[in-house]
């Protein structure tokens, strides 16, 4: 999914390790319901341009971003392009060339007392597509954290939630989590049993945005929410998920960099 939060072939799948974390079996969530008749529709150029503006008024409160799509085209993205061109030397470079917005992007998140919160949904096999996203990502992480990967082809073992800390929001604790014996995969499935989940960006506690595609996976603007009620279920939604995924820089290091270092080679 292309940020705006920022300043101006087959392979043979080696071996995985998985870092040592708490194993929490899938919390029997619901899909909250989203009527897109009560959304006020937005071009892209008007979506980009109301995100941006409304992302620093939300002192004090942080936006929670739900990423499901596994493949998008970013032609705005200069990194992007060189990834689509097969170039992924000038990908990483021009990735890298980001870094000095991204931390002062960071300065500004501190000060405003306002973090922007990511959960990715990843699928096995990665597209071409989420290895550069992810990579991209991992550099975000790298300066500013908060970013998870939740990958429902990994079940968690089972274990019991005494003991871990409840997911908080603005509305104080998520109260206790309701344990699914099923796996994350299937749970995956029954989310969806009535489409895909859709891409979400909650913005502070009071706007919600679903960003919208095409068929090629081209930005296409955004339905714009504002029921507080719909706003609430979905924050708490993403929160969920937050709390169980992983990290995102451990899945890159795991998942990706060994699938991309040859390219560079």
């Amino acid at each position: 999914m292309p940020d705006l939060e920022r300043p101006r072939p087959e392979r043979t799948r080696p071996e995985r390790t998985r870092p040592e974390r708490p194993c929490l079996e899938t919390p029997r969530l619901e899909r909250p319901r989203l009527d897109a008749a009560q959304g006020v529709r937005l071009s892209s150029p008007s979506y980009r341009q109301e995100f941006r503006e409304r992302r620093w008024t939300v002192a004090g409160r942080d936006c929670w971003k739900l990423e499901r799509q596994q493949h998008f085209q970013e032609p705005r993205n200069e990194s992007w392009q060189a990834f689509s061109r097969g170039d992924w030397d000038e990908a990483l470079r021009l990735i890298e060339q980001g870094r000095e917005d991204l931390m002062k992007l960071a300065q500004d998140s501190d000060a405003h007392r306002s973090h922007f919160f990511r959960v990715r949904v990843v699928e096995q096999p990665l597209t071409s597509y989420l290895q550069w996203e992810l990579t991209t990502l991992r550099l975000r992480a790298e300066l500013m954290g908060r970013i998870r990967v939740w990958a429902p082809e990994e079940p968690p073992e089972p274990s019991s939630l005494s003991g871990l800390p409840e997911p908080s929001g603005p509305l104080g604790p998520l109260g206790p989590l309701e344990v699914s014996g099923s796996s994350r995969l299937s749970e995956l499935d029954r989310l969806e049993e009535s489409g895909p989940l859709p891409e979400i960006v909650v913005m502070g506690g009071h706007t919600l945005y679903q960003v919208l595609y095409d068929d090629n996976g081209i930005g296409d603007g955004a339905l714009r929410f504002t029921d507080p009620e719909a706003i609430a279920q979905w924050e708490k939604f993403i929160q969920v998920l937050y709390h169980e995924a992983e990290d995102l820089r451990s899945f890159v290091d795991r998942e990706v960099t060994p699938a991309t270092s040859a390219r560079s080679i």
